[in-house]
């Protein structure tokens, strides 16, 4: 086949989610979701903007714009969790918004979980700290590609919540609340870009990102466009933008070993080493191009169908393994994680006299025949727990005094600060925010990208020092 030819599209409909997939939205592969360096993302109040390009109905090319705003920082090893875990969701036989399953069973199901306890409990805080970054986030691009209406739009939108037990060593299990908007993304393409994770583990994170990236390309061609090297490096991988082109030439000839080490790219017939997918345009501008290797080619590992996450309670409740499978082909899903989490807890609150195994049982049957519903202190637990999820203490997270910004929002920059926070705030309603939680994510939002503006229009007046993000929203919408 020419370098250049096109591909038939292989039967979406014969592609499934399985036991180690990953789950990617098409536009998140085109740039990076927080930069390489791990001191600049981890920061709070981590603001990152890029851009990307796109074509267009008309086949037209398009710029467009995207920033990511993170309030507790974000590692580019949170997207793992991120493509993981919404392809664990959407695994299930009937997907919802909602998701529960134990921290074990989510590590277990990517294949990231240790056998000693020490390095668990590792692997535990560092899965509970990603999901907290991620929960913050506040995604916004005038381009994202939305699947489910087939175009590009202007969108704003979180992408998820969480309720933990606050006590780390409980056995319950870990609920997640995807956003409506970005749920209804994922959904759209569970079926059309689905990836290895084992490949994608083994791989650093700029390598990460260019191999969905070039997956997405050769899904349908041999050859990938030539990229501008800098555009590549800075806005699709996350390196520094500050960096000589020199260096970002060498890190992305690292990244390109690794992936040709993979077999994810091949080198051009004749080339002896990837220094050659590299040309020169002009002084100091370089494009790659990279090639489809014989990754793509292999038949796909056999893959395990995904567990029921809900195996692990059950399994702490006492049952056995074949009460286990009799209960999971005879109950709802849903009516199954609730009364299990609800045996769990009063277990752990000492609430029951009876087994646990009883207390199930005969509470899971009469909730099946609607003659009974949780009790009070549950839903006062569950309340509780959600009110101790990081995103809804975000105002009181430390952000970046800045006299001279403040007085340009207070004055000339009025105007533009009400113009994108409207345009977000109406974003953020129409995914299922509620009000109030989607102004005071519009109002951060909106701070952080027009601060970034005002620090290059006016370096000589940018100014440090903490403040409450709380204290900022109370002075300017307390009165509303």
């Amino acid at each position: 086949m020419p370098a250049n030819s096109t591909r038939d599209r292989p039967d979406e409909k014969k592609r499934a989610l399985h036991a180690g997939s990953g789950l990617a939205p098409l536009t998140f592969v085109e740039h990076a979701l927080c930069p390489l360096d791990m001191t600049a993302g981890m920061a709070e109040g981590l603001s990152h903007e890029v851009s990307f390009e796109y074509t267009d109905r008309n086949r037209n090319r398009k710029t467009a714009y995207a920033t990511v705003a993170a309030p507790f920082g974000l590692s580019p090893h949170d997207e793992l969790y991120l493509y993981g875990l919404l392809a664990l969701t959407l695994a299930q036989p009937e997907p919802t918004e909602e998701f529960s399953a134990t921290p074990h069973w989510c590590l277990r199901q990517l294949g990231i979980v240790d056998t000693g306890r020490q390095q668990q409990g590792t692997r535990y805080r560092q899965f509970r700290d990603a999901i907290r970054r991620l929960s913050g986030v506040i995604y916004q691009s005038n381009g994202f590609y939305d699947p489910h209406r087939g175009e590009h739009r202007d969108v704003a939108f979180g992408l998820l919540g969480y309720s933990l037990p606050a006590d780390p060593a409980s056995s319950r299990a870990w609920q997640f609340v995807w956003n409506r908007q970005f749920f209804q993304i994922a959904e759209s393409i569970r079926g059309s870009f689905i990836f290895d994770l084992l490949t994608y583990r083994r791989l650093s994170p700029a390598a990460r990102r260019l191999f969905l990236l070039l997956q997405k390309i050769f899904h349908r061609m041999d050859e990938s466009p030539a990229f501008d090297l800098k555009h590549l490096a800075v806005n699709t991988l996350g390196f520094s933008d500050s960096l000589a082109t020199k260096s970002l030439r060498q890190k992305l000839l690292r990244v390109a070993t690794e992936l040709l080490k993979e077999e994810i790219i091949a080198l051009p017939e004749g080339a002896e080493s990837v220094v050659e997918l590299i040309t020169k345009r002009s002084k100091g501008v370089y494009a790659v191009r990279f090639r489809r290797g014989a990754y793509f080619d292999r038949e796909p590992r056999s893959a395990a169908c995904v567990e029921s996450p809900l195996r692990d309670p059950l399994g702490q409740i006492g049952l056995e393994a074949q009460t286990i499978d009799r209960v999971l082909r005879q109950f709802k899903p849903q009516l199954l994680q609730q009364w299990s989490d609800i045996t769990l807890a009063a277990v752990e609150q000492k609430r029951i006299r009876t087994s646990p195994q009883a207390f199930f049982m005969h509470h899971v049957r009469e909730a099946a025949e609607k003659r009974t519903t949780p009790p009070d202190w549950w839903r006062e637990l569950r309340k509780k727990e959600f009110e101790q999820n990081p995103d809804e203490r975000r105002t009181d997270r430390p952000t970046v005094q800045d006299d001279g910004f403040e007085q340009y929002i207070r004055k000339e920059g009025r105007e533009a600060f009400q113009n994108v926070m409207t345009r977000i705030f109406e974003g953020l309603c129409e995914s299922g925010q509620s009000e109030p939680e989607a102004r005071r994510n519009a109002a951060y939002t909106a701070r952080m990208n027009l601060r970034r503006q005002y620090r290059k229009d006016h370096p000589e007046r940018a100014g440090d020092g903490p403040v409450s993000l709380g204290r900022m929203m109370e002075q300017r919408w307390g009165n509303q």
